[in-house]
């Protein structure tokens, strides 16, 4: 599709918050597309398995729920076209959006939905492992490595976070940390601190992470004496940051300082008609079921918008 057309809301990102977008809008009677450059479901679909989402008692891998989404968003009309946003004009109340392989859509409402990445640390066994051990995420994965042993890679808010709500699962955690010190807050270092059994191996870097089929353990390395030995663990986290995927928003949108939309939880950006939801918006916690909330925010805020603007009767 690379001619330029027209609809009333544009959806990008084809994740949990992207495809809860386009069920809430057409179940509402209004007409709407879904950019996603990858594959629906987002950083769901690649999930092994995925336990703490409301309404499956045993866990269901990612790709089957991505599907399940995908799926229910289809029977409601939604056309989900593989591509990639590259530009976000705004002229009055029209919006204009270019697409990687050619073409330009225009809309009256954009939804971004395109979520982040975690940063990675680029080390060997880190792509290798990730879903058979390797994780960026506590929340998401701590319950499958009860009573094991685990490894937390990084020194901020989020590390010192996570290390301390894995300790009340783990048998150990080792907070492995470049630096002498911490760099998050101090009440949560001290809420970390205080688990009797979280080790920190201060000026020390992962190297390598080690296994075949699953982690079996850390190599690491002391920056300062240069000693290199191996931790033996079952999990590693991964805390060095995320990536939100706004490059495109830039000059376009307000973004706080680490690239996340400055929306609320009405979703409602700086630019009238644009709403954020998901991932890529300023929010204390990304989880699927938070996404899926701001998908259905997202258009109750929408659907306001077009009536402030008299402009829904055009789709309803």
């Amino acid at each position: 599709m690379s001619e330029s057309r027209r609809v009333p809301l544009l959806i990008v990102g084809g994740g949990p918050a992207g495809l809860t977008s386009a069920i809430y809008s057409l179940r509402s009677g209004i007409e709407c597309e879904v950019i996603e450059r990858a594959v629906p479901g987002g950083q769901v679909f690649i999930a092994d398995r995925i336990e703490n989402y409301p309404g499956f008692i045993d866990p269901i891998a990612g790709s089957e729920l991505s599907d399940r989404m995908k799926a229910q968003a289809e029977r409601f009309g939604a056309r989900i076209i593989q591509d990639e946003v590259v530009k976000v004009e705004v002229e009055g109340d029209l919006k204009k959006v270019t697409l990687q392989r050619g073409g330009q859509v225009a809309c009256d409402a954009l939804v971004v939905a395109t979520g982040s990445r975690p940063r990675q640390l680029g080390i060997p066994g880190e792509m290798e492992l990730w879903g058979r051990g390797v994780s960026y995420c506590a929340t998401c994965d701590g319950n499958f490595f009860r009573g094991q042993k685990l490894a937390v890679i990084g020194g901020g808010d989020s590390a010192c976070q996570e290390a301390s709500m894995l300790s009340h699962l783990a048998s150990e955690v080792y907070i492995i940390h470049r630096r002498d010190q911490f760099r998050a807050q101090e009440y949560i270092v001290q809420c970390a601190m205080s688990e009797p059994n979280v080790k920190v191996l201060w000026d020390t870097v992962a190297e390598r992470v080690e296994g075949k089929d699953e982690v079996k353990g850390v190599s690491i390395r002391n920056v300062k004496t240069g000693e290199e030995s191996l931790i033996e663990v079952q999990g590693v986290f991964i805390y060095v940051g995320l990536i939100p995927l706004t490059d495109f928003l830039q000059g376009v949108v307000e973004l706080s300082g680490e690239g996340y939309v400055a929306a609320g939880e009405d979703t409602i950006t700086s630019v009238p008609g644009i709403f954020a939801a998901g991932d890529c918006r300023v929010k204390p916690l990304r989880q699927v079921a938070t996404a899926v909330a701001d998908g259905a925010n997202a258009i109750r805020s929408m659907e306001m918008y077009f009536i402030e603007r008299g402009i829904s009767s055009r789709y309803v």
